[in-house]
């Protein structure tokens, strides 16, 4: 749905990816064999931002353009072949962690060292990849509870347990599947974990809504969730990388993403009081 799409992933990165995809879909590439290129680009974008001078800057942006493209083509490629796999998704979404820490940790270096006070720009890294999971952590929540409710689909969480379970059970007695079989039962394992965080009697009750209602009310403040997107934040840093000014970046993150989730997280609980909730 439109809604829950972010800007600069619908009209840049996401169609650049779809153009590689044009190029290589009569190849035997993987969409795995994507998800490792762009952790690859990720990575050597974290390494050029720790050189730590205006031109790897550029060069840092550039790679770290080419990696959310080749992220963006992954799961384009799984789905036009239809070959992709429950283990990939894994390994696609533990790429993207791995790059954005890659990457702050090379501002770090890069950057924060070459202050007067690197201490205090370590700080900011710190704060930074805090409020960058949080971030996330909030748009996933409300963009999965939109959709489950505008769609009344099963909870993504349960249904991803029971796909992710049977897949394992699938794999068992197949040979050269150690890896994907490795990788599917961590998952669960920290679903498990996950799942046992949150007491049950406070987890979040269902609210009373049809679809048309639910889907009127959240509309516009789900098209403003999406503006905090990881994109935006890699758009944001790209942008300015180029003009050699990463302290901004800080403030636009820091500052400006944080105050305006913790501007919608009040309106979207105003917006949540206005429905009953499921005895």
């Amino acid at each position: 749905m439109i809604e829950v799409e972010d800007f600069f992933d619908l009209f840049f990165f996401r169609p650049l990816g779809f153009l590689l995809i044009k190029l290589i879909y009569r190849t035997e590439i993987t969409p795995n064999q994507l998800t490792y290129t762009s952790l690859v680009m990720g990575l050597i974008a974290g390494i050029l931002y720790a050189k730590g001078t205006p031109y790897y800057f550029c060069l840092g942006a550039l790679f770290f353009v080419l990696y959310n493209i080749f992220d963006c083509s992954d799961g384009q490629l799984a789905r036009l072949k239809k070959n992709g796999t429950h283990a990939g998704r894994i390994i696609d979404g533990i790429a993207d962690y791995l790059v954005t820490l890659a990457v702050f940790v090379g501002i770090g270096i890069g950057y924060g060292n070459k202050r007067s006070n690197p201490g205090f720009w370590w700080f900011l890294i710190l704060l930074l990849i805090v409020s960058s999971v949080i971030q996330a952590i909030l748009v996933d929540y409300y963009r999965n509870r939109f959709l489950d409710n505008v769609l009344q689909r099963k909870s993504t969480f349960e249904e991803d347990l029971d796909i992710y379970k049977a897949e394992l059970e699938a794999l068992k007695n197949q040979k050269n599947k150690a890896l994907d079989r490795t990788i599917i039962r961590i998952y669960l394992k920290y679903c498990a974990i996950q799942d046992r965080i949150v007491p049950k009697g406070n987890k979040e009750k269902t609210l009373v809504a049809s679809p048309e209602v639910y889907y009127n009310k959240n509309k516009i403040i789900m098209r403003l969730w999406v503006l905090i997107c990881s994109s935006s934040e890699i758009t944001a840093l790209v942008i300015c990388s180029v003009f050699n000014r990463l302290d901004l970046f800080f403030w636009i993150v820091l500052v400006g993403f944080n105050g305006f989730a913790a501007i919608l997280w009040i309106i979207q609980r105003r917006i949540d009081q206005s429905f009953k909730l499921a005895e």
